[in-house]
């Protein structure tokens, strides 16, 4: 009596290899997306623009412009909030760009660990 070997299954070393090509692939793209966001400037205002900030990627603030009419000495609290605000819409910017263009690599899989 014959053994029959399932269809496809000699080639299982060629797909790993092919799996691992392709891992590989994934992972030389999502390092050059982080250091492609870690290079770019995101900008966000707060209060009508009375407030500006400008943080790279890796979520270093490169800038705060505040415009004068908001640097009242009687209301210190407003000021701290509209910069408080401004660092943190930068900070959400950076993540969701960070989020949706990793997706578009990923095909969607969330990867822990990678960004």
């Amino acid at each position: 009596m014959k053994a029959r070997v399932p269809k496809g299954a000699g080639n299982s070393a060629q797909n790993m290899n092919s799996m691992i090509r392709q891992a590989q692939k994934m992972q030389d793209q999502i390092t050059d997306l982080q250091d492609d966001i870690e290079a770019r400037e995101f900008t966000s205002t707060a209060g009508g623009g009375a407030v500006e900030l400008v943080m790279t990627g890796k979520k270093t603030i490169k800038s705060l412009t505040l415009k004068p009419e908001v640097v009242d000495p009687a209301d210190i609290e407003m000021l701290q909030d509209l910069i408080i605000s401004a660092v943190n819409e930068a900070v959400t910017q950076i993540e969701q760009t960070t989020e949706d263009e990793m997706s578009k690599i990923t095909g969607g899989v969330s990867l822990p660990g990678l960004f």
